[in-house]
């Protein structure tokens, strides 16, 4: 069957199922979704490139007025029909440019690297979880927790906090379940109004491609409640953060096996990782400070990222650029009984494509250059003198957007994987965002300021 008779295949099977319109998703380099909308009949065309875009009108994308158009093509293997909407058809899309990938769009930067992995003979599974805030907005545009009962002081795993929100939550299970993407969990989270969502991994593109689309689906069923959903890293200073950690593991791509796993009793640190999944966490590593710059990419991410801060009780938030076992004051830990790894790093407002693409190279690296990530931290960094720290070589990860952009800027392994524009992009993006932030006068600082001086 040739091309084009696929894509009619796919066109007519679509049609069938009542399909009337095709969105061909693209992301800009904050990972917010952009598309036209074509109708059913015009699925080949679209497949061929046709919907063109002023790339100069998104962030990221590295066009100026006068440049040519860029055009998008969907991903026919990864259809969406919306579980609310079913005349319509979501796919994600990569952008092109005169004919070729485009190197500026961060998913085809993963399909590159995934290509890296594949001489190597491998490819990568990724989780993510998706922690997640239903929330009401008041007049004035402040966020509130909508149920008036949620107010316990660690309502982690609270059920009648859980029951109370239900319909949502309902709306957003059935929906996950109906994808396919077999939802094992959700429960109530570790903040007032927050709720954790976690679903089957699968390979890394593809769990990509699931947290773009599941923001979109949480603010559209929020939306019919009359709520908002929120992935924002720290909503709320005196309450628990978005995480979206991401769970990784290499595969061998001939047979499917778990390159990471092995008995805890055969890995003598007894975590249950191999040599190859010891490699990959020291790559990470290695380039933690960097990586912390695509995982954790706005200025509100690092209000996240501190060991208490205006909270009564330890955070959870990684900052320490360590790894170990089921220990989360760690950057990395191992899961009890290994066979992955999971970067704690990673939050709610993460650009996915991005930050696997990074996180993958510094694995690899780790794994070509043969790392050793060291011993394992089993303590708790948090009540750890800093003297103790500095002596066992356990360093803070940035602690403001800002310190992430130089790190990612000081990094070569940062421009060899994403090309120098990809990379200047980014740097421009959200050294903007750093001198926006740093040059806004807040309200706390009015308050405090100017009755005093």
């Amino acid at each position: 069957m040739h091309a084009s008779e696929e894509v009619l295949a796919v066109r007519d099977r679509l049609k069938a199922q009542g399909v009337k319109y095709c969105i061909g998703a693209y992301v800009d380099i904050h990972g917010i979704p952009n598309a036209k909308v074509v109708p059913i009949d015009h699925l080949p065309q679209m497949a061929a490139g046709s919907e063109r875009y002023t790339g100069y009108a998104l962030d990221g994308l590295g066009q100026a007025p006068s440049d040519d158009e860029l055009a998008s093509v969907p991903d026919l293997g990864h259809i969406i029909q919306l579980p609310w909407e079913p005349k319509i058809a979501w796919m994600p899309a990569d952008n092109t440019f005169q004919g070729k990938p485009y190197a500026l769009n961060t998913r085809v930067a993963l399909k590159n690297v995934l290509a890296q992995a594949a001489e190597m003979g491998l490819g990568m599974n990724l989780g993510i979880e998706c922690e997640i805030y239903l929330l009401k907005q008041a007049a004035d545009g402040t966020l509130q927790v909508p149920n008036p009962d949620d107010k316990l002081v660690k309502p982690c795993y609270d059920v009648r906090g859980f029951v109370d929100q239900f319909s949502w939550l309902d709306k957003m299970a059935t929906a996950i379940d109906g994808l396919g993407w077999d939802l094992y969990s959700f429960d109530h989270e570790d903040g007032n109004g927050q709720f954790e969502f976690d679903f089957a991994y699968s390979d890394a593109l593809r769990m990509c491609d699931r947290l773009t689309f599941f923001r979109f689906m949480a603010k559209h069923y929020a939306k019919e409640e009359g709520l908002l959903a929120t992935m924002m890293p720290k909503p709320f200073g005196n309450r628990t953060g978005t995480g979206a950690h991401f769970n990784m593991s290499l595969y061998d791509l001939k047979t499917g096996a778990n390159r990471f796993a092995c008995a805890p009793k055969d890995d003598p640190r007894g975590l249950g990782l191999t040599t190859m999944g010891y490699q990959f966490i020291a790559g990470i590593l290695k380039h933690g400070p960097a990586l912390c710059a695509a995982f954790a990419p706005t200025v509100n991410s690092y209000k996240r990222l501190v060991r208490q801060g205006a909270m009564s009780y330890f955070t959870w938030a990684p900052v320490f650029n360590s790894f170990g076992s089921n220990n989360r004051t760690n950057s990395v830990r191992v899961p009890a009984g290994g066979g992955r790894c999971e970067s704690r790093n990673a939050d709610g407002a993460v650009n996915p494509y991005l930050a696997a693409t990074l996180a993958l190279a510094a694995g690899l690296e780790g794994i070509r250059e043969n790392l050793d990530p060291g011993t394992p931290n089993e303590d708790n960094l948090y009540a750890m003198s800093e003297a103790e720290r500095r002596e066992r070589g356990i360093a803070f990860l940035p602690q403001t957007l800002h310190e992430a952009i130089d790190a990612f800027a000081a990094d070569p392994l940062v421009e060899k994987t994403l090309g120098t524009e990809l990379r200047n992009e980014f740097i421009k993006y959200k050294t903007d965002e750093w001198n926006a932030y740093h040059l806004t006068v807040s309200q706390w600082e009015v308050d405090r300021y100017s009755y005093m001086f």
